[in-house]
């Protein structure tokens, strides 16, 4: 196994430090120049790469509990190898690959390939999300404790891209997941408030003449899943959370002492449906872009943590899915390899999270919330496994999607400038990219 000398990195955005690592895991930390512990001092001699990172942010190891990875059935748009060359690219060093497959990961056979496609790409961890209702259909419940029960030890069930509309079935998915101290995320979308619907309810769809998707379809279940979740004693997490009012309700229940959790993608903390005058499909997305409003309701949300984390919901189509009019266009937007530069032009330039803010949102309570911070979301201190992100937060381009890992281009930044470079990722000790491009 090889050993790592990290130079100078701001660990956690603090003070310039030295981060040895030896094989998978994290060997000793030591203010740069200074002698560590053991009075050996962290040195080059007998070290086989020295990264220079003067600079740069060190992170640990990026997770994103929300990401469409495609596979089965759709290799067209993504596969677990390219969407997990995708995620090495943007930091990460886990994510968790929902369930809207073909066929459905509902069942313990196929949330095993997909673990196992995992395993082979090597490019980091994919933890399966098991579907919560059988072909996501909403009427009867899935094998949930055979996938607790399988290789891949799936604690996280959603039916994202669908609602648990039915009452009465999520409340039997928060008591049978409570057994075993798993978590059901909900895609809050009450399915008859949004039939037909194009895009934010609101003045930009009324002179656009589009069917308007209202605040209340998304409000409306996020209100009934948290009492659910009270009444039961179990675990929701909240996907995509896109309203103002969706803060106010998850802000509340927080108040009562209700477990539940909430994220926000990177794309709902900057864009507005101001975007969708252009008519651009690739601005079309579910939840929809809100208003201004909501965009900094949102920030605020995740800067005191009523909003928990930051999650892509990585949403990868051809281009023919894209290339489309409006109305005909799927909805969805690649992620994950902006997602980072997203995060800090929003938060961290404006001055609302600092870089162990970051860590927080991107790492450590994602990793705590899908029960995978035994492994992901730990200190950067000797010891710990040596998965890594660095990040130069100095650089600024421009998006070009040709350059993406991602099969998949359909991303709303393409010839935008943003700020921050993902330049190494390490996941367990090995360079999965290094000065910028996949190793």
């Amino acid at each position: 196994m090889s050993k790592i000398l990290i130079r100078g990195a701001q660990v956690l955005g603090g003070e310039a430090q030295d981060v040895l690592i030896d094989g998978e895991t994290i060997a000793a930390t030591a203010r740069t120049g200074e002698i560590d512990w053991s009075g050996t001092g962290l040195s080059a001699e007998g070290v086989d790469t020295v990264v220079e990172a003067a600079g740069q942010v060190l992170l640990p190891g990026l997770v994103d509990l929300h990401t469409h990875l495609r596979e089965p059935g759709r290799e067209d748009s993504e596969t677990v190898l390219t969407g997990t060359r995708a995620a090495a690219s943007g930091g990460y060093t886990a994510v968790f690959a929902m369930a809207n497959t073909f066929p459905v990961a509902d069942t313990a056979g196929v949330v095993e390939q997909v673990w196992r496609l995992g395993k082979e790409s090597g490019y980091c961890d994919v933890q399966p999300i098991g579907a919560v209702t059988v072909g996501l259909e909403g009427k009867k419940l899935s094998e949930l404790g055979a996938m607790h029960e399988s290789a891949a030890r799936v604690t996280v069930f959603s039916d994202d891209g669908k609602c648990v509309d039915d009452a009465v079935i999520m409340r039997r998915a928060l008591e049978y997941v409570k057994a075993f101290g798993g978590v059901v995320a909900q895609h809050a979308q009450e399915p008859r408030l949004t039939e037909g619907a194009q895009m934010n309810e609101g003045v930009v769809s009324a002179e656009l003449g589009l069917g308007g998707w209202p605040a209340v379809a998304e409000e409306s279940i996020i209100a009934r899943d948290v009492l659910l979740a009270e009444h039961v004693g179990s675990r929701v997490h909240i996907c995509h959370l896109s309203t103002a009012g969706s803060v106010e309700i998850v802000r509340w229940a927080k108040s009562r002492g209700i477990d539940v959790t909430a994220e926000v993608t990177p794309h709902h903390l900057l864009l507005t449906d101001e975007l969708v005058r252009s008519y651009d499909p690739v601005y079309k997305v579910n939840p929809p872009l809100r208003t201004e409003r909501d965009v900094m309701a949102l920030r605020e949300a995740l800067a005191d943590g009523t909003i928990d984390i930051v999650a892509t919901d990585h949403a990868p189509h051809p281009h023919e899915d894209k290339d489309c009019e409006w109305a005909a266009a799927a909805m969805g937007m690649v992620g994950l390899e902006t997602a980072l530069s997203v995060v800090q032009q929003t938060m961290v330039e404006t001055g609302m999270l600092d870089w162990a803010g970051v860590a927080e949102r991107m790492s450590f309570a994602p990793a705590r919330i899908g029960g995978l911070s035994h492994q992901h979301g730990r200190p950067v201190s000797a010891g710990e496994p040596a998965n890594l992100t660095l990040v130069d937060t100095s650089y600024r381009g421009v998006v070009d999607p040709a350059h993406f890992a991602s099969r998949s281009r359909n991303t709303p930044y393409e010839g935008r400038e943003l700020p921050g470079r993902v330049t190494h990722t390490f996941l367990r000790g090995r360079a999965t990219v290094v000065d910028g491009k996949l190793a």
